[in-house]
């Protein structure tokens, strides 16, 4: 199922609907990661800030269909590899091709080779991007699991690193 979604750099203007966003995103990574708001309730948004200054390496897009059902936040958006340093659709707009039209969007906006973290125990997650990747890689995709800095505890991530190829129109 093909979704119309649109990719709309995240502004002055958006970037409250991003940092609201950001905290469904976090609150769907603590069932992996274990962490847990502060005692106001919300999750640190440090991870966030750097993609909400306006640096051309790290963008920040927010994903729209009839509003806002997610975003995605690029490391590296100038050289390569780039990196997709967090990719979130809001559950309602899951597995409605929501995620691979924003994906193909952002494939089409930052070609060549490409880094996709994600945690094993996400299933969903590695699922959709083991199917992405070998989809659309154009060299093959080579799969690596790599500690997580400073967090000995957790579960190692999972890495694809493959690239994509540039849009012919």
């Amino acid at each position: 199922m093909t979704a119309t979604v649109s990719l709309a750099p995240v502004t002055g203007i958006t970037r409250p609907v991003v940092e609201r966003l950001w905290q469904l995103y976090r609150h769907d990574l603590s069932e992996f990661r274990g962490s847990l708001p502060d005692m106001a309730g919300a999750f640190h948004t440090r991870p966030l800030d750097p993609f909400l200054e306006g640096d051309d390496d790290r963008p920040a897009h927010l994903f729209l269909r009839d509003g806002p059902v997610g975003f995605a936040l690029v490391s590296r958006a100038t050289s390569a590899p780039r990196l997709m340093s967090e990719f979130f659709v809001v559950r309602a707009a899951r597995r409605q091709g929501v995620g691979r039209a924003a994906v193909d969007a952002l494939f089409a906006l930052y070609p060549g080779r490409w880094q996709i973290p994600f945690q094993e125990e996400n299933v969903a997650a590695a699922r959709f991007w083991r199917r992405v990747a070998a989809e659309v890689a154009v060299e093959g995709v080579d799969e690596q699991r790599r500690p997580v800095p400073g967090k000995p505890h957790i579960p190692a991530d999972v890495w694809l690193t493959f690239a994509v190829a540039p849009d012919p129109s």
